[in-house]
């Protein structure tokens, strides 16, 4: 089978439609050697003149009218495919993949992926909920566009990434109510030997924790520990312990779950991070959590 040559094609069109090469030239930014060879090629490889000469001008042949007419709608046909595709593309929803690691509380990822799906594009997101490792290795090869995690990426990781300080907050103690009017008074020493729910080890608070009570020559009694920052709360709300947890979500923590704030400390602080590949971030979606964090949420 034999294949036209739509660049040569191309040639000739523009040629045609300027009426001369020299004009071609200038259309096209290239030197007129170049363009007359391309169209010697289409004319031998079609088997036909293309153009005439009449005086200075250029004139199609018949055959050249017959090629002209085809290259018309093919190339009209090519400006709609591109004008479609940017209509596809306009209108297809913008794919974010977004991994947030297990012990990140659940309002805090939920305050922060509220504002990807604000920006003006449409956003189709995917959110994946793992340990840290784990949501780092599918980073380092492009499964997901930024991971949401309440540590900064070890720096001992063989996953080259970058570290993006989203906010930080100071931390603040919940009980059912009757626990909480039994152990607000005094707090924080009130907390010595009182029932407490803590996070695993895995979360920086629990780190936190461990040390400020150190600090504070305070042991609370632990009474459970979880992974899962939601069940925890559960418990909290059930009465089984005390719990902490960021102060930025205090207000909706107490009216999601019914518990009420013993006290607070800014010596504690928890601080979030957008871990990407890119040292500046790029995704929208991304850049959206960015500004939101450091403009609203974590102001």
């Amino acid at each position: 089978m034999q294949w036209l040559n739509y660049h040569h094609l191309l040639y000739f069109w523009v040629v045609a439609r300027e009426g001369s090469i020299a004009r071609a030239c200038e259309k096209l930014h290239l030197a007129q050697p170049t363009i007359s060879a391309q169209l010697s090629r289409l004319e031998r490889s079609l088997g036909e003149k293309l153009f005439r000469r009449e005086g200075r001008n250029l004139v199609l042949t018949d055959a050249g009218q017959l090629v002209y007419s085809y290259a018309e709608e093919i190339f009209a046909l090519g400006q709609e495919l591109t004008g479609s595709l940017k209509g596809m593309a306009r209108n297809r929803p913008l794919p974010f993949h977004v991994g947030v690691a297990e012990v990140l509380p659940k309002l805090i990822a939920y305050r922060l992926l509220q504002a990807a799906l604000r920006i003006p594009q449409r956003v189709h997101m995917v959110c994946r909920e793992e340990r840290p490792e784990q949501l780092l290795g599918d980073l380092a090869v492009h499964r997901l566009d930024v991971v949401l995690s309440d540590a900064p990426a070890n720096p001992s990781s063989h996953v080259r990434v970058f570290n993006h300080l989203l906010g930080q907050c100071g931390v603040t103690f919940f009980a059912a109510p009757a626990l909480a009017r039994e152990r607000k008074k005094g707090f924080p020493n009130s907390l010595d030997g009182a029932p407490f729910l803590m996070p695993t080890a895995h979360a920086a608070l629990r780190r936190n924790l461990e040390l400020w009570f150190e600090s504070k020559e305070i042991q609370p009694v632990i009474c459970a520990e979880f992974e899962d920052s939601a069940l925890l709360k559960i418990f909290g709300k059930a009465g089984e312990g005390i719990f902490a947890a960021p102060s930025v979500v205090a207000a909706e923590i107490e009216q999601q779950y019914g518990v009420e704030a013993l006290g607070s400390s800014e010596e504690l602080i928890e601080r979030f991070y957008a871990i990407s590949v890119d040292r500046k971030l790029r995704h929208p979606a991304v850049i959206a959590i960015s500004e939101a964090a450091r403009h609203s949420i974590f102001a």
